[in-house]
């Protein structure tokens, strides 16, 4: 007897990725088309029906279009550049549930179909930070490279702007996991399942919610954190010298990565498929199915309404907003939540103490530089 068992899961791997390719396309139509809404234009509209098949034109273009390799450049660096940063955003999906799971304390959990790629991962978390960290090889490479200077400047800046991030990305997580006793996604999702709506950690960790967000524009270098591609400033920054299909592999791992930080916001704060009277712990897969997907898609079209309402920062409001602000107020939060579970005090002070963080970050930041010097005017 052979042992198909392993089908599930090969079956997973290609539908997965291959809704997710065709997802990172589509999304590029849905951002050109709020992009007009919001500039009062019309967007694609030529390529099948309201240019419902203008991305699918865009890939058969980046796909047919002429190699070039500049002469200058390190062919091999350059080839491998744009691979290493697909790959690295579509291997930090592996773990990441996109449906329904069971409670893996349970005894159903390995009879049942589970929807995700690599199910009982206990250091699921913790995999995709170490993963889509290396997503900043495929983008230092692909600028040192290109022997382009506008190139390089744009592979130095994102190197420091994902290196500076990942430490309030990272912090920012930590009061999930002492709630949760876990860094397994499934078990995250379920702590907050059990105990509710109100159970969500969004509730009491609004501050490292908020951090985690701003974190993950950052990761993803979306406006207003899009310095290492800034047209204005670089061309096209690190991938200035690239073209065809090497182009497209850029523009699918930045889209992967949006999606998969929009599932993370939802699997650590918003309760993952849970929603209340509609998806419960007992409801139908499908419906569980439904509603993580609408969660997801309000965070991507959030991402999206971004890019096109707030102007970048200068670079050195960038590095000044991660060290000097989120980074303290992420261990700041961390304090509160290791103090309330120490003394075993209730959740909900961290609401209002979050808030009270929060409000003094801003009240400090705002304050005139004379006052904060100490000097009188």
């Amino acid at each position: 007897m052979h042992d198909f068992s392993f089908w599930p899961a090969v079956l997973t791997i290609l539908v997965v990725f291959g809704v997710i390719q065709a997802t990172g396309a589509f999304l590029v139509y849905v951002e050109r088309k709020i992009c007009a809404f919001m500039q009062m234009r019309i967007g694609p509209n030529r390529v099948g029906p309201k240019g419902l098949f203008q991305s699918f034109a865009d890939a058969i273009k980046f796909l047919t279009k002429e190699e070039t390799l500049p002469g200058y450049a390190d062919k091999a660096i350059f080839i491998l550049a744009p691979c290493i940063a697909l790959t690295t955003a579509m291997l930090s999906f592996a773990v990441v549930p996109f449906g329904a799971t069971d409670d893996p304390a349970s005894e159903e959990y390995s009879k049942a179909y589970q929807f995700l790629i690599a199910p009982g991962i206990d250091i699921g978390i913790l995999f995709i930070f170490a993963v889509s960290s290396l997503t900043v090889y495929g983008i230092i490479l692909g600028g040192w490279a290109s022997n382009n200077k506008y190139s390089l400047l744009g592979g130095l800046r994102s190197s420091a702007q994902i290196i500076s991030y990942e430490i309030p990305l990272g912090l920012s997580i930590l009061g999930v996991v002492l709630f949760a006793g876990s860094l397994n996604l499934e078990r995250i999702i379920w702590s907050q399942a059990k105990e509710g709506f109100f159970g969500w950690y969004i509730f009491f960790q609004p501050l490292a919610f908020l951090l985690f967000m701003i974190s993950s524009f950052a990761e993803c270098n979306r406006l207003p954190f899009d310095l290492p591609e800034t047209e204005q400033e670089l061309v096209g920054g690190y991938h200035t010298e690239y073209n065809a299909w090497k182009l497209l592999f850029f523009f699918l791992g930045e889209y992967t990565h949006m999606v998969t930080t929009s599932f993370l916001m939802v699997i650590l704060f918003l309760g993952g498929w849970h929603f209340p009277w509609i998806a419960d712990t007992d409801s139908h897969w499908i419906l569980k199915l439904i509603v993580f997907a609408g969660k997801v898609t309000v965070f991507i079209l959030f991402y999206m309404l971004v890019r096109w309402t707030i102007p970048r920062f200068r670079f050195d409001q960038l590095m000044g907003l991660a060290w000097k602000v989120l980074i303290p107020l992420a261990l700041v939060n961390l304090v509160l939540v290791m103090v309330a579970k120490e003394f075993r005090l209730s959740l909900w002070w961290l609401l209002p103490a979050s808030i009270l963080a929060l409000v003094s970050a801003g009240v400090s930041a705002s304050a005139p530089r004379t006052q904060r010097a100490g000097i009188r005017i």
